[in-house]
């Protein structure tokens, strides 16, 4: 699925900043447009919506599950022949390095998800580019790859602090995937582009979560409990919209936890926060399956940078 035979123009919807050219929209050995496959690498307790429930002082005292769910992960996308970004937080690579050195050994982009899923929103400049900084020094001196691309923790990158994009690249990270263009109470910024574009003028690209349109307004089609929570037939019809009508590959993203109803379940927290983060976890391995034979995929790097 990974194999590039063919390339078509891709258009652009304008963004604040400067819109990134019109490039080559990559295409599979069948004629499919590749669309980048991310999995964001942090455990169930890390999640913020449990954040007001669970001290990061505990975390090392509770069960751990990303290991088994990533192994599981890299067997799926084994047998289905794909090849993934994993945005990996530095907290887990410096606790699993085997799952850091499998992901690398297995052909798969090894990118900064941050170092303990600290909000960008909620950090001064400084401290920012200290997370940033070490974390893409610990994976690469963990992977021995480049580190390229960074997703913020809850896409924490908007309005507030527009100042991460110049950090970002003056740390040498080449692309961002930190924005949702959508209204969303943990996230979101309905303002931005819906297509990558480089804030500001900067040589940085920043590659929003996936949109869809219909009748004028943003939903979203990125995946994450949106994908469990939805039908899939609709998840299915809303990607293909935007490869054919709009001719963009799609960023689709999830995290390890949820392809795991047996983890621990948090007692305490509100009926909103139970109703998305369990719902239909039991679901999303066999959905996943589906997701993966309906569509091309490919790594962040190699669909919007172009990089082999």
């Amino acid at each position: 699925m990974t194999a590039s035979a063919r390339v078509a123009p891709a258009g652009s919807t304008g963004s604040p900043g400067s819109a990134a050219p019109r490039s080559a929209i990559r295409k599979s050995a069948d004629g499919r447009t590749l669309n980048a496959m991310s999995v964001d690498v942090e455990d169930y307790f890390q999640v913020q919506a449990f954040a007001g429930h669970i001290a990061r002082g505990d975390w090392d005292a509770l069960p751990c599950r990303v290991d088994r769910n990533v192994n599981l992960l890299l067997d799926m996308f084994a047998e289905a022949g794909i090849k993934a970004t994993f945005f990996t937080l530095g907290w887990i690579a410096e606790r699993y390095p085997g799952l850091v050195k499998r992901m690398v050994a297995e052909g798969h982009e090894l990118a900064s998800h941050g170092w303990d899923h600290t909000r960008a929103d909620s950090q001064e400049p400084e401290a920012f580019r200290a997370d940033i900084r070490k974390t893409k020094r610990f994976l690469e001196d963990m992977g021995g790859v480049a580190v390229s691309g960074y997703r913020a923790a809850t896409f924490s990158i908007g309005p507030k602090n527009p100042w991460a994009f110049a950090v970002l690249g003056e740390e040498g990270y080449r692309y961002s995937s930190s924005l949702y263009p959508i209204k969303h109470d943990l996230y979101g910024d309905t303002s931005a582009s819906r297509t990558p574009f480089h804030p500001g003028g900067l040589p940085l690209l920043e590659v929003p979560m996936t949109t869809v349109q219909w009748f004028g307004r943003n939903f979203p089609c990125s995946g994450g409990g949106y994908f469990r929570l939805l039908p899939y037939a609709i998840s299915r019809l809303n990607m293909r919209r935007v490869n054919a009508h709009e001719g963009q590959p799609c960023v689709f993203y999830f995290h390890p936890w949820e392809v795991d109803p047996e983890q621990p379940r948090q007692l305490g927290v509100d009926f909103r926060t139970r109703f998305r983060h369990y719902t239909n976890l039991g679901r999303m391995q066999s959905r996943l399956m589906r997701l993966l034979a309906d569509f091309a995929w490919d790594r962040m790097d190699r669909v919007f940078l172009g990089a082999s």
